[in-house]
């Protein structure tokens, strides 16, 4: 492949208005390999925090949606 065919080559185009970063944890491609060692730790804080037990066999997309729900629940939304 030539230097100026790969310029060329894209993926995945962002529309206006749209934040690739925020992409829905249900879309992700890796989203149900397990949860990350940084999700699990902050999970846990998190669930400390709520007084709640969550499963610790999450997975990464299931670990971004408790911690997304538990982040508006203790108040630690960042929005």
């Amino acid at each position: 492949m030539s230097e100026s065919s790969r310029e060329e080559e894209t993926l995945g185009a962002v529309r206006e208005g749209d934040n690739p970063a925020e992409k829905d944890p249900s879309d992700w491609v890796t989203g149900d390999e397990p949860m990350t060692a940084p999700q699990r730790s902050y999970l846990d804080t998190l669930a400390r925090e709520a007084g709640e037990e969550i499963p610790a066999d999450l997975t990464k997309a299931e670990a971004s949606e408790q911690i997304d729900r538990l982040q508006s629940e203790t108040g630690r939304s960042t929005e």
